[in-house]
């Protein structure tokens, strides 16, 4: 079988179900974000984090796989991806994580600037992508599967990333840069 099918070639694409969009799509830049955040993950985790935090983004990882396939999904077709949306549990563990780490931190009342070293940056790159999932999942509104939910899960995970670039920091005895009005 070939990797390539030539269909994409007039610039559309198929949505789960067979509708043919436009690659300009907004549902389209969704799950192409999705899968970009995807891959910052991975690159981040290829740089030796703690074992709970690797554990943790590989959970993630596996969610925004969901996440591009909920958001890949006709509204007509939600049935075949309906156990994929996360779950409040989801949700709760990302935020379980946020609590654990914010525990270990210092106060900070200032702005923080996304730099120090490359796990510190890569952290916050994930956060600023995921950021941008977060806009462009708000676009599109309900138009799929499990949007309320998806969304939440993306809104506590650049939460996550915020946090895990200063615990990052704290402990590789890195420079933490504040903002300088």
């Amino acid at each position: 079988m070939n990797i390539y099918t030539k269909t994409g070639d007039d610039g559309t694409t198929s949505l789960v179900g067979g509708t043919r969009i436009s690659k300009a799509d907004p549902r389209l830049e969704a799950y192409g974000t999705a899968d970009e955040l995807n891959s910052f993950v991975g690159l981040l985790r290829a740089q030796s984090l703690p074992s709970d935090a690797d554990s943790l983004l590989n959970f993630v990882q596996n969610k925004l796989f969901n996440i591009g396939a909920c958001l890949a999904t006709e509204p007509e077709k939600a049935h075949f991806v309906s156990e994929l949306v996360p779950t409040a549990d989801d949700i709760a563990l990302l935020e379980h994580e946020i609590d654990r780490y914010s525990a270990q931190l210092p106060a900070v009342h200032n702005f923080i600037l996304p730099a120090g070293n490359t796990r510190v940056s890569l952290a916050h790159v994930c956060r600023t992508v995921t950021r941008r999932l977060e806009r462009q999942m708000v676009t599109l509104g309900t138009q799929y599967e499990g949007s309320q939910l998806c969304l939440q899960f993306v809104n506590r995970l650049s939460d996550y990333f915020f946090i895990l670039s200063k615990i990052i920091a704290q402990n590789d005895k890195c420079d933490v840069f504040l903002w300088k009005k």
